[in-house]
């Protein structure tokens, strides 16, 4: 069960006029769109990209003032690029739609992006309760973070499903994989291309329903299998940096 929360954080301060879309993939996650799209900061656009859901996902979230978009082909990484295409906003960010990360803390983790200081920013999660990240998805993880280190030398934690950047350059990055090594390929691409990748801490709670991916043992093989030929694709070469904002600029709006 939920726990009630305060209400949705505003735009951060400094920042009015700076168009951000939030990217929920969703499959028949009807449940918990409520409690995720109240938390979706005030004045950013919600895109609930339904993958073929069978419980009602999509009219829920269009009741509830979001921007559907339906992708037809199965797919974690499916949804979460048709959420980056039906975009229209400078800065974009992904979220689980299954009500275990809080939209409403989108605000901190984008504005190193907002700011310029960070071109990729990643919500490390933090287990808040016993059983909100079964053993085995952590194992996963750890291993997938080992191996993130070895191929790009980013020593990061976790590769969060909460993760913020610029638009065009994420659409600059040619992302190809459109199931479960989507994120990664993202972060790998990024750290090929020289992006500055910063890693905050995001409370996780339990899931509501059962996870797709990591729901099994067999879920969570066959994410790493998809990772795992990601993490072989060759080094690409160094490419420019995306543009963003300077921090003086963003000082300069504040």
């Amino acid at each position: 069960m939920i726990e009630p929360s305060s209400p949705p954080a505003d735009v951060p301060v400094g920042f009015p006029d700076l168009p951000v879309d939030v990217v929920l993939p969703c499959l028949d996650e009807a449940a918990a769109l409520p409690w995720v799209l109240e938390r979706v900061p005030r004045g950013w656009r919600a895109i609930v990209v339904d993958n073929g859901s069978t419980d009602g996902s999509a009219e829920v979230a269009a009741s509830l003032g979001a921007y559907v978009v339906h992708e037809p082909r199965r797919g974690f990484g499916a949804a979460c690029h048709a959420g980056l295409t039906a975009a229209t906003a400078n800065v974009v960010c992904f979220c689980d739609c299954d009500a275990s990360l809080d939209p409403g803390l989108l605000p901190s983790v984008a504005r190193a992006v907002l700011d310029g200081s960070a071109d990729l920013v990643l919500g490390r999660r933090r287990p808040t309760v016993r059983g909100a990240w079964p053993a085995h998805a952590r194992l996963a993880n750890w291993e997938l973070a080992r191996m993130i280190r070895r191929r790009t030398g980013l020593r990061l934690h976790d590769l969060g499903p909460m993760r913020v950047a610029r638009r065009e350059a994420l659409l600059g990055l040619g992302l190809t994989d459109r199931r479960s090594g989507y994120p990664l390929q993202m972060l790998v691409r990024a750290a090929d291309a020289g992006w500055r990748v910063r890693e905050l801490d995001v409370p996780y709670t339990p899931r509501m329903g059962r996870s797709k991916v990591t729901g099994t043992w067999r879920g969570t093989w066959h994410a790493v299998r998809d990772m795992r030929a990601v993490l072989a694709e060759p080094v690409r070469g160094q490419q420019p940096q995306p543009t963003a904002q300077s921090a003086d600029a963003a000082g300069a709006a504040q």
